[in-house]
């Protein structure tokens, strides 16, 4: 008697294993949604008003300067307050300029594949004579040609509403 409801004991766990295993593999996968904290950069349409000012479907960008040096922040900076007294992220899309105001939204695009990211000025810096902007480490990632490389030709285009 007790043999026999081993026996079944193991046959239901068994055919209850494999029922599990086969609803698992005909279930799809779930993909995870990604959320950005930027503008969406993937088909915006640029209009030219003139040689240096173009609008993107209702902001004007005006060329601050082409072939600037851009480099972005060491992880050691992560956490720390900024000039402006936001608390700086390597994950967000912010950077560090000499002369612009805060809050001021800035295009930049790699000229060596036309990559762009937008990103808000909440620092000071670079602190490098050579240098015009310092971005953070997800949005240097983004536009970088080579995810090795340390810094990068861009231009720089501020947003303006």
């Amino acid at each position: 008697m007790r043999n026999k409801k081993n026996i079944l004991l193991s046959l239901f766990s068994v055919t209850l294993l494999s029922c599990f295993t086969y609803v698992m593999s005909q279930s799809k996968p779930v993909e995870a949604k990604v959320s950005q904290d930027t503008l969406k950069t993937d088909k915006l349409k640029m209009v030219p008003l003139n040689d240096s000012v173009f609008s993107v479907e209702g902001l004007k960008l005006k060329v601050y300067k082409k072939s600037a040096h851009a480099s972005y922040y060491h992880d050691r900076f992560n956490g720390k307050k900024t000039a402006s007294g936001a608390r700086f992220n390597n994950n967000k899309y912010t950077a560090a300029h000499k002369k612009l105001p805060f809050g001021t939204k800035v295009k930049v695009t790699n000229e060596a594949n036309g990559k762009f990211v937008i990103v808000e000025i909440t620092d000071r810096g670079p602190f490098v004579k050579t240098r015009e902007i310092d971005l953070s480490k997800r949005a240097f990632m983004e536009i970088a040609k080579n995810k090795g490389a340390g810094a990068m030709n861009v231009t720089i285009e501020t947003i303006e509403k």
